[in-house]
């Protein structure tokens, strides 16, 4: 008999005490387990491979063309159910014996937390390893070697060091009810609907999936490939189109986004994920974070006090300029030890950045030191409580921990052997291939000791608001004072310190989807671990197979006309190394600078969650002061660029109907189809992006429509004197 829940029956009345306070997971998760479900099963582990490996390529293949395609968890969330189903039926019965362990190929109907661990393996390949873009600058924009062996070594270490302390705050934020991780509420959501009937016995949200998927799947060929503009459409722009003031109020690229809009899904998901998923008082802190910055403080210093010679430059941009305003030839100051070449240097002049650029890095400043701040005010006593206490009973001991306590703990000793290896493993690194990242072994325990103190703030930032604050800034700017003029030792301190953090929540947002779904907890860490190590290899292995046989792969200014091989993403990369590493933070921030005003930004994120936590204590009765979080709202724009204004508006705008209306006032139809409506647009998204790309790759097919966003002046200055190409002269 297949096992298909009935959605009403199954939640069972439970005690007061034992419901979770959150209320969307009320709504959203079961309370029930089954814990004699099979999970260990064939299919799991074939489908499971065979996904992780097929994303792993994809997506590593993609991240190197003009127009990246990211292929999500939910794809093969979709995919594995009729696959699964159909091996269920076809694969033999038959037992076999190896001793005492017994086992089948088919041990009976496809089961929701096979399915789950499917998906988990899937998602270690839903990304590329930030540690490729450090092998990609050094062999396409740096024209340096490195070796395989150097390469592959850095990204699995990179990937795998943040397990070990993730084992450790693990009772932190996995077992408290207050660390709900939004963003897994669409993938509980998606689960439930794929394989659970309402009392009618009918799939009423599964049906509603797949038409949404439907939907967006047909749709998704009018701005993805039909009439491309409907993804980012400036109504100033086509009014206006020989004013290049009038384009930087209305591109929604290169402006203040007004009256911009977006008939795209995959622009209004991208950057920030989907609005559906984000709880109202996060999104409410990004609208307040995001209209201060860019529609208060951008506009007051470009046009009305001109810092840093704002008019010099584009508004918004993250290319590097000359003291001309012109764009800074990089390769021109590197001497042949790959360091700065200082005299080079003095000759060509300082690095400049656009305003809105050194402001966007001020604000990652203040986000990374009030995390600290927010944390240790807010939820210090919680954190305190629970490390003196060795055991998770408490007041935050929901039903879901309780029916969890079926299942053995992962032994510790497994986490921390994992440390101790990875750790291990890195130091070799260091020491054997000094020479080509330039990381001293000091570096990297460095490197290890932030990420593992900035793990635990940031993972209850994550599993609150499903926003997660980044360390990219911070790494480089400490490594850059320490060791000027080295941008690979730069990036790879970066990514030892930013990305085996990142990791590490990544680890933990999973451990709280198996919660929920209830997973047994070593099932989860044995597929997260194997599936790491194969999209690490498999990432590295396509990188190097593209970087070692296509020419001039990443350089743009050489590549033929309309070749897809020009790696944004990766340029935005070799930008930062080039700030922070190669020329270094004391010559763009301090004393030797133009931006050296930027660091007061880390006294404000000191100070600033200080005066709401006062303000809270001063007016204990008023809630919603508790819900100022400081960090998201600081760190509502760190994203931008590359993300736009036209992402931001385009978000808020869904956000807040889905979560502020919907939400309020139908609440009933929030409950069962919001997350359901988020993943099915994702995952048509998916589907047809990727047959756009194998089937109508190929095809031309150009008019108006097609041209993009018109909005060409908005990337002009508007100094006197300064000309850019294709701007009018002033």
């Amino acid at each position: 008999m297949e096992i298909e829940k009935n959605v009403e029956e199954s939640e069972k009345k439970i005690p007061e005490e034992e419901e979770s306070p959150i209320e969307q997971v009320r709504l959203t998760v079961s309370n029930e387990d089954d814990p004699t479900l099979p999970v260990w099963t064939f299919r799991m582990w074939f489908l499971g491979f065979l996904s992780c490996a097929i994303l792993a390529f994809l997506n590593t293949f993609f991240s190197y063309r003009t127009q990246p395609l990211s292929i999500t968890m939910i794809t093969v969330q979709v995919a594995a159910l009729p696959v699964g189903k159909f091996m269920a039926k076809v694969l033999p019965t038959r037992k076999f014996k190896i001793g005492t362990w017994e086992f089948s190929f088919n041990p009976g109907p496809f089961n929701m937390k096979e399915h789950v661990l499917i998906s988990m393996f899937a998602n270690c390949g839903a990304g590329t390893a930030y540690a490729v873009s450090i092998v990609t600058i050094i062999k396409a924009f740096y024209m340096r070697n490195i070796s395989f062996a150097a390469g592959w070594i850095l990204v699995i270490t990179t990937q795998v060091l943040g397990y070990g302390w993730a084992g450790i705050m693990k009772k932190y934020v996995v077992y408290p009810a207050e660390m709900w991780w939004p963003g897994n509420m669409v993938l509980v959501s998606l689960f439930r609907a794929l394989h659970e009937k309402n009392s009618e016995g009918k799939r009423k949200r599964g049906k509603f999936f797949v038409v949404v998927l439907a939907c967006s799947f047909i749709w998704y060929i009018v701005p993805g490939f039909l009439f491309s503009t409907l993804s980012n459409l400036s109504l100033l722009c086509l009014f206006y189109p020989k004013s290049v003031l009038a384009q930087q109020l209305g591109s929604g690229m290169k402006g203040l986004g007004i009256l911009s809009f977006t008939f795209d899904w995959s622009t209004v998901a991208s950057y920030l994920g989907s609005p559906l998923v984000c709880p109202l008082f996060a999104i409410i802190n990004v609208v307040v974070g995001y209209i201060a910055v860019v529609y208060v403080v951008t506009p007051i210093s470009y046009w009305g006090f001109n810092f840093y010679n704002a008019k010099k430059f584009p508004m918004f941009s993250s290319h590097l300029f000359d003291d001309k305003g012109q764009k800074y030839e990089i390769n021109s100051i590197v001497n042949s030890k790959f360091e700065l070449d200082e005299v080079a240097y003095a000759k060509h002049g300082k690095i400049n950045i656009t305003t809105f650029f050194a402001l966007t890095y001020g604000l990652n400043f203040a986000a990374v030191v009030a995390t600290l701040t927010q944390v240790g005010l807010f939820n210090g006593k919680e954190i305190i409580e629970r490390f003196r206490s060795s055991n998770k009973s408490g007041k935050s001991e929901d039903i879901h921990t309780k029916l969890m306590k079926k299942y053995p703990e992962i032994p510790g000793w497994w986490f921390h052997g994992m440390l101790v290896l990875s750790l291990a493993l890195s130091l070799v690194l260091c020491i054997v291939w000094v020479d080509e990242i330039q990381l001293p072994w000091w570096g990297l325990l460095m490197a290890a000791t932030m990420a593992w103190l900035f793990t635990l703030p940031i993972s209850i930032i994550t599993a609150t608001t499903n926003m997660s604050p980044g360390l990219n800034v911070i790494t480089e700017y400490i490594i850059g004072l320490i060791i000027p003029g080295k941008p690979i030792a730069n990036v790879c301190f970066k990514t030892y310190g930013y990305i085996s953090m990142s990791q590490a929540v990544t680890f933990l947002a999973d451990f709280k989807l198996g919660h929920y779904m209830k997973i047994p907890p070593r099932s989860m860490f044995i597929v997260q671990l194997l599936g790491t190590l194969i999209a690490g290899t498999i990432n590295m292995g396509v990188a190097w197979w593209l970087l070692t046989n296509i020419t001039n792969v990443c350089q743009d200014q050489l590549l033929p006309e309309n070749s897809p091989w020009t790696c944004p993403g990766t340029r935005v990369f070799f930008d930062a190394s080039v700030i922070w590493g190669l020329v270094g933070p004391k010559r763009m921030f301090g004393s030797l600078g133009n931006y050296s005003g930027q660091n007061w930004f880390f006294l404000g994120g000191l100070i600033a969650p200080l005066i709401v936590w006062l303000l809270h204590k001063a007016f204990p009765k008023q809630s919603w002061i508790k819900l100022i979080n400081i960090p998201v709202l600081l760190g509502a724009t760190a994203g931008m660029p590359p993300a736009t204004t036209l992402n931001f508006n385009s978000w808020i705008c869904f956000g807040l109907v889905f979560n502020l209306f919907v939400f309020r006032y139908k609440k009933n139809w929030w409950q069962n189809y919001n997350y359901v409506l988020s993943a099915g647009l994702d995952a048509g998204l998916a589907f047809m992006g990727v047959f756009i790309y194998f089937v109508l790759g190929k095809v031309k097919f150009e008019w108006w429509g097609t041209g993009g966003e018109h909005c060409a002046l908005a990337s002009c200055p508007t100094a006197k004197g300064i000309q850019f190409k294709g701007c009018p002269v002033r």
